[in-house]
């Protein structure tokens, strides 16, 4: 039997066990507030809380030690932002917000379909192609978009940025309380950053959770608590008016499309960050996708949405992870999250500001600093010339201000090949390329309204 260090081949990574538990546990603090996150928005189409929180867990824990185990990446995975937001109110139209007014059930079937359909697709190598294809500048501005994104949400996260009326955002109330507690987390986080502190970003994140149960900013609810049922939720998804609607197709492309791009964007951007990129290629990604793959349809099975790979990640790569024991690290922490509700509700529990919005001041500080890590890409990317470097920033810019992976590069890909044929270099873009560019035409004039 391989010891723990060669089946992970730690040394030859360059980092300890010591290093990829704090990595770990980085990552799993970074994205704790889905587990409270994700069953609110999906409890909207009458899905039980609790259920969705135990089924969130589980799908986010099996999934990343998946990862971890086969791919050997230090990323983790869990129901992605965005993907439960189209489920909730686009497909169930949750809330009285319109939509199509599918059950909950009949969404979940939608999922498990597209799980298996990229359960499929990740045999045939279709989506580490896609990596392969993705020219460097492309990538590079993948990289640091998602960076942008990252350290936008941190500051909203924060309170230090709020959103305005007429502009973007604007400056917020600083004297608030959480505002105050997460200048205070980004403070230490960076201090201990300079003078060159392992794991700076997890005791930045300890240190402002204790500051904020001290200063009574943060709710201590406690520690340990009994794991609600998933029986509201287990295996009660519709599959039958799946296969019996036509108008279905478009949702379960759609669920397609989102995780396409999702899990390409986060596998780019983290493997840019974390080194992993050989000749512009991610190896062992068919088996990441597979991993990916296999959580949406677990995910599904159990009462979640879309499970994805998270960008959060970074955080445990900034932190120094390096290898899947990372992964291994923050699903099993995913796994007990449910027996250990309370504590991550009160370090990923929201924290009402005056100005009337939410805060999360003890991870908002992290999300910043792992933002701004993420832009070191950039320097990547021919400034000097116009077909690489325009592509570059608008998937950097449209990522960053739209909130949306999907989105950054779409634009990103759409202006690569315009520019590169109304140069008349044409023959510099892969054929692939122009067809992603043509599908991501379609989505804009058909799926967007």
């Amino acid at each position: 039997m391989p010891s723990l260090k060669e089946f992970f081949d730690i040394e030859r990574q360059g980092t300890t066990v010591t290093r990829e538990i704090v990595g770990g546990m980085t990552t799993f603090a970074t994205m704790s507030y889905i587990i409270f996150v994700q069953p609110t928005i999906l409890s909207a189409t009458g899905m039980n809380f609790g259920a969705v929180m135990v089924a969130t867990c589980l799908s986010a824990g099996l999934a990343t030690i998946a990862m971890g185990l086969i791919a050997k990446y230090p990323i983790a995975l869990a129901p992605g932002m965005g993907e439960n937001f189209y489920f909730a109110f686009v497909v169930c139209g949750a809330a009285g917000v319109g939509g199509l007014g599918y059950s909950w059930q009949v969404a979940l079937g939608a999922v498990f379909i597209s799980g298996t359909l990229f359960v499929l697709l990740s045999f045939f190598g279709f989506r580490e192609k896609i990596i392969e294809i993705f020219p460097q500048s492309l990538k590079s501005g993948i990289a640091a978009g998602i960076g942008l994104l990252i350290a936008l949400v941190g500051l909203w996260y924060s309170g230090i940025v709020v959103p305005a009326p007429g502009a973007l955002v604007m400056l917020g109330k600083l004297r608030d309380p959480a505002a105050l507690l997460a200048v205070f987390g980004l403070a230490v986080t960076a201090i201990l950053l300079a003078r060159k502190v392992s794991g700076a970003i997890l005791y930045g994140i300890v240190a402002t959770f204790i500051v904020g149960v001290a200063t009574g900013v943060v709710e201590y609810h406690g520690v340990l608590g009994r794991p609600p049922s998933m029986a509201p939720t287990f295996l009660q998804l519709n599959l039958r008016e799946v296969f019996s609607s036509v108008n279905m197709i478009s949702i379960v492309l759609v669920f397609l499309f989102l995780d396409l791009f999702d899990t390409v964007g986060t596998l780019i951007g983290v493997g840019e960050q974390g080194g992993f990129m050989v000749d512009g290629k991610l190896p062992r990604a068919r088996r990441a996708f597979l991993c990916d793959a296999l959580g949406t349809v677990a995910g599904a099975s159990m009462g979640t949405s879309t499970v994805t790979s998270y960008i959060e990640s970074a955080a445990g790569v900034s932190a120094g992870a390096r290898t899947g024991l990372a992964s291994l690290v923050t699903g099993l922490l995913f796994l007990v999250a449910p027996f250990f509700g309370k504590l991550a509700q009160s370090a990923g529990e929201g924290v009402q500001l005056a100005s009337g919005g939410m805060a999360y001041p003890v991870v908002g500080p992290a999300l910043i600093i792992v933002g701004s890590m993420m832009m070191r890409s950039l320097v990547n990317v021919n400034w000097k010339d116009a077909t690489e470097s325009i592509p570059a920033f608008l998937t950097m810019a449209v990522m960053g201000l739209t909130i949306g992976i999907t989105e950054g590069i779409a634009f990103g890909v759409i202006a690569y090949c315009a520019l590169k044929l109304v140069a008349g270099r044409g023959k510099e873009v892969h054929w692939s390329m122009y067809l992603i560019g043509v599908l991501v035409l379609a989505r804009y004039c058909f799926l967007v309204k």
